[in-house]
């Protein structure tokens, strides 16, 4: 009995090891903090309002607030899963020189917010930002829009799919964890023990409003048939996808003749 009770109780601690590996791996892969804060917009000739945003389990985001005289909408951008909020300043500069406020939070973790990333917790801080931004910020009149880019796009999705915002623009998403790892078996092997699902599709099939997804048809990083599949699966009937010919996962899409051509005509519409 006890010889035959061994191969199963190898396989069980192999599996417990195995899982924990998994579990010690996860947070690793797929956040890249910078801590700290390196540059504000007040280096670009920007003013801004520093912000200290509460989330319901105790944790404190570091925002910024760059609003906007006559704004055309008001954005909170979700940005990727690498930096802080200096290192997407530019970005942040940009939509905001083009007419438009923009909310811009570090997730837990990053820059001078507290805690630890990991799924749920970007998930609570996208709760306490999007109803931050509702109470402190909104003003009468222009439409609210959530602006996710990469890791970004899992975030404002569950958000759009709960507080449900004028507009969404996705910039290079994926479906969910699984379609990051559809050709490499050893990943997909290792999600199987992960809890990490980042349901990107998933989140926009409770989301029925005017959604645009751009994704460079060269990203090495999250593949285009990733972003593709998220957005078939959207449930929005007033859905455009933009491929952006020749882009790279970080190249700088703004200076793409297509992306803000395609932004402004979907504002447009």
């Amino acid at each position: 009995m006890r010889r035959a009770m061994r191969p199963v109780l190898f396989a069980l601690v192999a599996l417990g090891a195995f899982w924990l590996l998994v579990a010690w791996l996860q947070p690793r892969m797929a956040f890249f903090p910078w801590r700290g804060i390196q540059e504000t917009p007040s280096s670009a000739g920007i003013g801004y309002r520093d912000l200290k945003i509460p989330t319901a389990d105790g944790q404190l985001l570091h925002g910024w607030w760059l609003e906007h005289r006559t704004p055309r909408a008001q954005v909170i951008y979700w940005h990727g899963n690498g930096g802080n909020l200096s290192l997407w300043l530019d970005v942040l500069v940009d939509i905001h020189r083009r007419g438009f406020s923009v909310l811009a939070v570090d997730y837990r973790g990053y820059g001078a917010s507290t805690g630890k990333p990991s799924e749920q917790g970007l998930y609570r801080d996208a709760q306490a930002v999007t109803e931050f931004a509702d109470k402190e910020l909104r003003r009468p009149g222009p439409r609210m829009i959530y602006w996710g880019r990469s890791l970004g796009c899992a975030v404002a999705s569950f958000a759009a799919a709960r507080y449900k915002p004028d507009a969404v623009i996705l910039e290079s998403p994926f479906a969910d964890v699984r379609t990051l790892f559809s050709g490499n078996p050893l990943m997909l092997a290792l999600n199987l023990f992960a809890t990490y699902r980042f349901p990107t599709a998933k989140h926009l099939e409770g989301y029925q409003g005017p959604l645009l997804v751009l994704h460079g048809d060269a990203d090495t990083i999250i593949p285009f048939a990733a972003g593709r599949k998220a957005f078939e699966r959207a449930a929005s009937q007033q859905k455009t996808f933009v491929a952006l010919k020749g882009a790279d996962h970080n190249d700088l899409h703004a200076d793409h003749p297509a992306y803000w051509k395609a932004i402004e005509e979907f504002l447009s519409r």
